[in-house]
């Protein structure tokens, strides 16, 4: 069993990571337990917004209000399936309930809510998601690939995504300008 839990904390990308699919991200993760992690992208946009996403998907648009947000790339697994990060938690088909207020759900339901009434309001859609298996998010920890801090709302849903990573950061006082690409050896 692992001896730490980082569910509902961000991931921060340390300058070092070589992986493509993770340089300079910052990555949700909605659970994280003995059989490994979960979570997605929330800083990485695609060209795809979420109006072309729900008329490729076949739901039609009704909700007259609805801003034209940018659709996320999640993470290198399933990327041919969309998630939606939103609050409150809400009652969908597939929901994976991170906390009381967050939910991680990847059914259609969701996406005909908020193409019929904009709601839930405060969401992060993306393609994909980040997973780790047993061990392996906490064998990068110990490689220092990631920093890590509990996440909050105000980042997830209310910043512009350019802004969430470096305000992750200013969460553990740290700046980018400050880390280095290496560790040091003795």
């Amino acid at each position: 069993m692992s001896s730490i839990n980082l569910t509902d904390h961000f991931l921060i990308a340390m300058p070092a990571m070589a992986d493509p699919y993770f340089t300079k991200s910052l990555v949700y993760i909605a659970e994280h337990n003995d059989r490994g992690a979960l979570g997605v992208i929330v800083n990485r946009p695609t060209e795809m917004s979420l109006t072309t996403l729900l008329a490729k998907i076949d739901v039609p648009l009704e909700a007259k209000c609805f801003p034209d947000l940018p659709v996320f790339f999640g993470g290198p697994v399933q990327t041919d399936r969309g998630f939606v990060l939103h609050r409150p938690v809400g009652d969908w088909q597939s929901t994976l309930v991170v906390n009381t207020e967050v939910g991680l759900t990847s059914s259609r339901d969701i996406l005909q809510a908020l193409a019929r009434s904009g709601q839930p309001e405060d969401i992060v859609v993306t393609l994909g998601y980040s997973g780790w298996s047993a061990g392996q998010l906490e064998h990068e920890l110990g490689q220092n690939a990631w920093l890590t801090v509990p996440a909050t709302q105000s980042i997830l849903f209310e910043l512009p995504y350019q802004d969430r990573l470096a305000s992750a950061m200013e969460l553990l006082g740290v700046s980018r300008l400050h880390l280095v690409d290496e560790v040091g050896h003795a």
